[in-house]
């Protein structure tokens, strides 16, 4: 109830500003929550459980309505990991976290009032933590949509949804060629977790 009353009070506190100055910077905090995803590979399984996620992330607005952004994310989640007989294998030791670096690109849709739509994407590393393995580092990306909702003070808030990916190699798979005989390729396997989020946006002008 208490989130519900903040998004009211913003709300009522809003004025008609539009578009993004150039050169202008944010300093976001993120909340969100991700929901689960299955990975299957060569007769094994696993599931990334749903849970929360949080970080931070610096925003610079490079011309109108346009901006780039660093941010770090973080979600502690449970990673169960079955074997062929669909026995888990990681029974009560199966805590984990994804952590994300991303530097996303934001185009922002000028509305005449307030409210600004927006689509991103961006790119970066990806680091899983389990206590099997320690940590690896990956390839990520994400996308995102929302509506960053400006107020009267500096301070704005951004409703969203967005799709987070990582990928990793896990293997080989060989395959005959013509000229050259058996050809070993890489094989990978990908996380897909879509989550719905909200962001404090704290707006600054140089």
């Amino acid at each position: 109830m208490k989130k519900y009353s903040l998004f009211l009070v913003f709300f009522l506190f809003v004025i008609g500003m539009n578009a993004q100055d150039a050169r202008s910077f944010s300093l976001n905090l993120y909340g969100g929550y991700n929901f689960s995803d299955s990975i299957d590979y060569d007769g094994y399984s696993a599931t990334v459980e749903d849970g929360f996620q949080y970080g931070a992330g610096f925003e610079y607005f490079f011309s109108t309505n346009n901006s780039v952004e660093l941010k770090y994310l973080r979600a502690d989640t449970k990673i169960p990991f079955y074997g062929p007989t669909g026995n888990q294998i990681n029974a009560g030791n199966d805590k984990g976290a994804f952590n994300f670096i991303l530097a996303d690109f934001t185009h922002y849709f000028d509305t005449g009032s307030n409210l600004l739509p927006y689509l991103g994407a961006g790119a970066g590393v990806g680091i899983i933590e389990t206590p099997q393995g320690g940590s690896g580092t990956y390839f990520a990306w994400d996308i995102k949509g929302g509506v960053k909702i400006k107020t009267a003070s500096t301070v704005s808030v951004n409703i969203n949804a967005y799709l987070q990916s990582m990928s990793a190699a896990v293997g080989e798979s060989y395959y005959w060629t013509y000229w050259y005989g058996p050809v070993a390729v890489d094989d990978y396997v990908s996380t897909f977790q879509f989550g719905l989020g909200a962001v404090l946006s704290f707006n600054f002008k140089n």
